[in-house]
């Protein structure tokens, strides 16, 4: 079977870990037709919406799925700020660091999810609900969205802000990725007005050879729903797909569909992406100057038994 070469901008664990930046030392990964899988083997439970090529058969890496919020960019500590903000606004005797903590519980959940929770947590169900009729919506925590998304929206409008925001770790990553030829999709619990305009101030828009939404699925990040689709919109089985996460809801969402994680923590997500268990601790980057050679790890491991 003809040979297929693969170039990864990678460090040697034996070199000084350099700025991802400056690291210009080029593994070439020799892939020899033979199938690939996780470093660690995953047997996910069968997902009646998974294509039939994910049950078996020779697979190898040839779609690369980023997350947006905390992944690329760390809008999820705007978004953490805009919730606080908007609680504080309902209730101006609640401290907004303490939101702000609270808030990396929920990190990667829906707009309803989090919403919910906190609203819970600190008793804002009476003056949300007392603004319902202001913004025509039916519930409390619509009204608590409404208002958080009034102070998201200003702080997108800040480029400045945004690009400060990003992650060049993972980026440079997917661009390497998209240098070596391979797909490259998002998958965003974002609503799409959000996700074009952070795409636009980054320089992203046309990065991706597929964009799917939280407009497009029925279902949230746990669920599996919205990497399934990405899957099947682009041709590949799950099992051909490395997705790059950084919340725990993520990567269960990804490890649900059948395909292989790496997750790249945030002070937002670092501490429930360990106790999760849902992933070894070689698979969850702490450190992004690791980032290129625990990706090259995993496609170099990626044989199926």
């Amino acid at each position: 079977m003809q040979s297929v070469l693969y170039q990864i901008t990678v460090i040697f664990a034996t070199c000084p870990v350099l700025p991802v930046a400056s690291a210009k030392i080029t593994l070439q990964l020799l892939l020899l037709g033979t199938a690939l899988s996780p470093v660690v083997s995953y047997t996910p439970q069968k997902d009646s919406r998974q294509t039939e090529e994910g049950d078996g058969g020779t697979h190898m890496i040839r779609t690369v799925i980023f997350d947006l919020d905390g992944t690329l960019v760390e809008t999820e500590e705007l978004k953490a700020f805009s919730y606080a903000r908007a609680a504080v606004e309902l209730c101006p005797e609640l401290n907004e660091a303490e939101i702000v903590e609270a808030f990396k519980d929920v990190v990667g959940l829906s707009r309803q999810e989090v919403a919910t929770a906190l609203m819970q947590r600190f008793g804002l169900e009476a003056a949300a609900r007392a603004r319902m009729a202001e913004f025509g919506v039916s519930e409390p925590w619509q009204a608590y969205v409404e208002v958080r998304q009034r102070i998201y929206d200003t702080m997108l409008e800040d480029p400045d802000l945004l690009r400060k925001q990003q992650w060049p770790h993972n980026i440079a990553l997917l661009h390497e990725f998209r240098r070596m030829g391979c797909q490259i999709a998002l998958a965003t619990m974002s609503y799409r007005p959000q996700v074009q305009r952070v795409l636009e101030v980054l320089g992203l828009s046309d990065a991706f050879d597929f964009v799917a939404s939280r407009d497009d699925v029925g279902q949230g990040k746990s669920d599996p729903e919205i990497y399934l689709l990405v899957a099947r919109v682009l041709g590949v089985s799950p099992p051909d797909c490395l997705v790059i996460e950084d919340s725990p809801a993520g990567v269960q969402a990804a490890l649900a569909a059948g395909m292989s994680v790496v997750a790249v923590s945030t002070p937002f997500t670092r501490q429930r992406l360990h106790k999760s268990g849902l992933l070894p601790p070689e698979l969850i980057v702490d450190d992004p100057d690791l980032l290129p050679q625990v990706v090259a790890h995993v496609l170099a491991h990626h044989r199926q038994a």
